[in-house]
């Protein structure tokens, strides 16, 4: 169910949202935090809404989506809410507020905030350089940003993304990530386990993928956070992460995973190549993962560190 206010304030939208309750039966009970979401536009707003609600299934929340590029027009907000089959298992509230209603986003989204739960900031399509200086990011204790979601096919973008990673890192509070970082979590698990059962000394790693993306630059900056060993780049033309070279004293192990595959190939001199689970990660996989956390991730601080000095 979908109910549209037009020319409203936060306060009643917050009023409708409990009558909506009583009314239907919806009930607040369960759920974990208040999810707010900065969509930059309204094809982000609907993309969001979508990855939030899958989300939902294991983190019931309220969600907040804040259309943070209003349409032109006299000050004022227009506000939805959506419950039952159009919300997941959580309430969403869409926020498109206009001229100077848009500037206060923590004013703006306070009154619609759970009581006694945290709060979780996302932004989506456009990155902020500070997100802990950002008006929402002062009252989240976890803020989560995913550069990718703002690349575009436009070569500046590219160059924008690597600009946004290394402000990120220049400016980082705990309590920051990006889905970057958990778009390699299957990645960081097979390298981890790979070096674990080797016995010979690390001596390089060579990574292929995307130099435009910050996964590849973050599995680099955690390799060398963890092991302290070069890394060299190699550029895929591909949109994810494709080979990963561990040289030891010993010889090689490749792992490889074409990038039509969700498997992985673990190829070393002399033995039989072994094939592992290794698919590529969708945004609500992502922020699934990254939601299960509310304290710092301090190896991501240091991944990310590493990351921005190699730059």
């Amino acid at each position: 169910m979908i109910i549209r206010l037009e020319d409203t304030t936060s306060a009643a939208v917050a009023s409708r949202l409990v009558t909506v309750r009583e009314e239907g039966g919806v009930v607040a009970l369960g759920r974990v935090l208040t999810l707010i979401v900065l969509a930059h536009g309204p094809e982000k707003v609907e993309e969001a809404i979508e990855v939030t609600n899958a989300a939902s299934r294991e983190h019931p929340s309220r969600v907040i989506v804040v259309n943070t590029r209003p349409p032109a027009g006299a000050d004022g907000l227009d506000a939805e809410i959506r419950v039952g089959g159009d919300a997941g298992a959580s309430e969403v509230v869409v926020l498109h507020p206009r001229g100077a209603a848009a500037v206060d986003q923590d004013t703006l989204v306070t009154p619609l905030l759970l009581p006694d739960t945290p709060i979780v900031a996302f932004w989506f399509g456009r990155t902020p350089h500070r997100p802990a200086a950002e008006p929402v990011g002062r009252m989240a204790q976890r803020r989560i940003t995913d550069i990718i979601s703002g690349i575009t096919d436009d070569p500046a973008t590219s160059r924008e993304a690597r600009l946004s990673l290394a402000l990120l890192g220049a400016n980082y509070s705990p309590g920051d990530t990006d889905l970057s970082w958990a778009r390699i979590t299957l990645w960081r698990s097979l390298i981890a386990a790979l070096l674990e059962i080797e016995d010979s000394p690390l001596e390089s790693i060579d990574v292929e993928g995307a130099q435009d993306r910050p996964s590849m630059h973050l599995l680099a900056g955690w390799i060398t956070s963890r092991v302290g060993v070069p890394v060299r780049f190699h550029d895929s033309g591909g949109i994810h992460i494709t080979r990963v070279d561990l040289t030891f004293a010993s010889g090689r192990v490749r792992i490889s995973r074409p990038l039509d595959s969700a498997a992985a190939t673990i190829s070393r001199a002399g033995r039989p190549d072994q094939r592992m689970n290794l698919p590529p990660r969708t945004t609500t996989d992502c922020l699934m993962e990254e939601l299960r956390r509310l304290d710092a991730d301090e190896v991501y601080a240091d991944a990310l560190q590493h990351a921005v000095a190699a730059l």
